[in-house]
């Protein structure tokens, strides 16, 4: 396997997880039972899994009207982006 195909994986496998973790949080809130804390979802998020995030939070509608949280996940995708940006360049 290439380092770009372990990456790639990696990074398939984190915005799976993403999903689901939002997907279960989601579930959760809704069955009034015990939450996945804001920071774990902002932590996956951060590592990778903004995809998976954004996707489950566009279909299930969930986190969307919570503006500090929104904040927050924006702040996560802002430095994600920078830290891949800066990792991409220094090669």
């Amino acid at each position: 396997m290439t380092q770009f195909q372990t990456i790639s994986t990696a990074v398939l496998l984190t915005n799976l997880f993403a999903f689901l973790l939002f997907w279960f949080d989601k579930r959760q809130a809704i069955k009034s039972k015990n939450r996945i804390s804001e920071f774990r979802l902002l932590w996956i998020t951060f590592m990778c899994g903004t995809i998976g995030a954004v996707l489950a939070m566009t279909l299930f509608r969930h986190k969307t009207s919570k503006i500090s949280f929104l904040i927050k996940f924006v702040a996560a995708v802002i430095v994600q982006i920078a830290a891949i940006a800066f990792w991409l360049l220094k090669e």
